[in-house]
């Protein structure tokens, strides 16, 4: 199938965009989620090249379909890994026959305050600094933020910024990001 790419490159990272053009596909989702379903599809297609899927997004924005792919390596992502991967990636969505309709795939790196879903990522990042938010009120609060002390068995400790030391269930977690310090 003929597919017609639109490269345009933008923000501070690099991203890369690509209007498919003409797309035909005919699949349904079945039980489980099209972010599960592109999660299966596009993450072997990044480890073969040792980058990490760090997180999908897929949704409407402005009237288009939007699928934004966000990346990680050692030693960071650059504006050349984000046009390889696209193309890489649009043709396992192709293939996958996953998304019925025009697109436009957006890859980047996740950025200084990257989101954190996976208890590896939270292992990875104890000693860090981090924003949380959970899905119910704990003590009457729904965001949190401190330093990450430790992470596993499904549950996270964190050391509020008020003094509070807490343990958060993973699945409890509605989002949770780095929390950078940056100086000028």
């Amino acid at each position: 199938m003929y597919v017609k790419p639109l490269f345009s490159f933008s923000g501070p990272v690099g991203q890369i965009k690509i209007r498919l053009d003409r797309l035909k596909r005919n699949k349904t989702a079945g039980s489980m989620s099209t972010i599960e379903e592109l999660e299966k599809v596009i993450a072997p297609v990044l480890e073969t090249d040792k980058f990490e899927l760090v997180d999908i997004n897929y949704g409407k924005e402005g009237g288009k379909k939007v699928l934004r792919v966000f990346i990680d390596k050692e030693g960071g992502v650059k504006l050349a890994d984000c046009e390889a991967v696209s193309l890489k990636i649009e043709e396992a969505v192709e293939t996958s026959e996953l998304i019925p309709d025009d697109y436009v795939i957006e890859v980047s790196s996740p950025g200084l305050d990257r989101i954190i879903k996976k208890e590896k990522d939270f292992i990875k990042f104890t000693g860090q600094d981090v924003k949380i938010s959970v899905f119910a009120p704990i003590d009457g609060q729904r965001n949190f933020t401190g330093k990450l002390l430790w992470a596993g068995e499904g549950k996270v400790k964190i050391a509020d910024i008020s003094g509070k030391t807490l343990e958060i269930e993973i699945e409890k977690i509605a989002r949770a990001r780095l929390n950078p310090e940056i100086r000028i």
